[in-house]
């Protein structure tokens, strides 16, 4: 008696990737920066730093850690040590005693060192200004290397922190469950004129209004626009001049 054939089971389509879309037009991209430019025309990072190399050694400390708390600590640091030189002479065990009310900071200690090694020895003790050097150094990760090139270069980057990465899916201005993703939605939609400064408005929007316990729309000067399920019941006027109509 034949047997019968086994069935060759039809090869899966590979599964589409869901491209994660803003549900603003561009018009409206458009307006809420326009506005935050309005609110705040020169927005400025909140750690302090004298050169870009205390602003990398500050946003490398800063991971997992307050703005408040990394100045508190590296304000007599910077005093004594604000060149890879004087970094590395200090030594690891200085640098961890003062940058002892940081979270992980053995661990940030021994980062600081290394790059202040990896700046002398590859690049003449200055802070490259591209992304791929940067994230070589020790303890530089992508978001950091967005900051220092954003802030010491002015280089239109994008860098998404945790108040970002809440805002674009809260409002659902850049979705994405990555970092990554939510910068990439953004560096597309937000128009050229208003990139240097969008990642500072985004972070101090998050920061101050668009809290993550509890938004304040209230405060928002995008509570008209804003299209996030979490806003209150009642929709404030626009705290800034609407731009003209055509």
């Amino acid at each position: 008696m034949e047997k019968p054939k086994k069935k060759i089971a039809a090869p899966r389509k590979p599964a589409r990737s869901r491209k994660r879309k803003t549900v603003y037009s561009p018009e409206e991209v458009h307006e809420i920066f326009r506005r935050f430019s309005v609110q705040r025309p020169e927005p400025k990072g909140e750690l302090e730093h004298v050169n870009a190399f205390t602003l990398l050694v500050a946003v490398v400390l800063s991971a997992q850690a307050t703005d408040a708390g990394v100045n508190k600590a590296t304000r007599d640091l910077f005093k004594v040590a604000d060149t890879p030189e004087k970094m590395l002479a200090l030594g690891e065990e200085r640098v961890g005693e003062y940058i002892r009310t940081i979270g992980l900071w053995r661990n940030k200690a021994k980062n600081v060192i290394a790059l202040s090694e990896a700046l002398i020895r590859d690049h003449g003790s200055e802070v490259p200004d591209s992304r791929e050097a940067l994230v070589t150094l020790p303890g530089v990760g992508r978001k950091t290397a967005n900051v220092v090139l954003n802030m010491s270069f002015g280089q239109p980057t994008m860098a998404v922190d945790t108040h970002i990465l809440r805002i674009g899916n809260r409002i659902g201005l850049a979705p994405g469950k990555t970092p990554e993703q939510v910068e990439d939605t953004l560096v597309k939609i937000i128009p050229a004129e208003f990139m240097r400064h969008a990642h500072h408005w985004l972070i101090l929007h998050g920061r101050y209004v668009c809290k993550a316990r509890k938004p304040d729309c209230v405060a928002c000067v995008i509570a008209d626009i804003c299209k996030s399920a979490e806003k209150t019941t009642e929709i404030p006027a626009p705290l800034v001049e609407l731009a003209p109509q055509a």
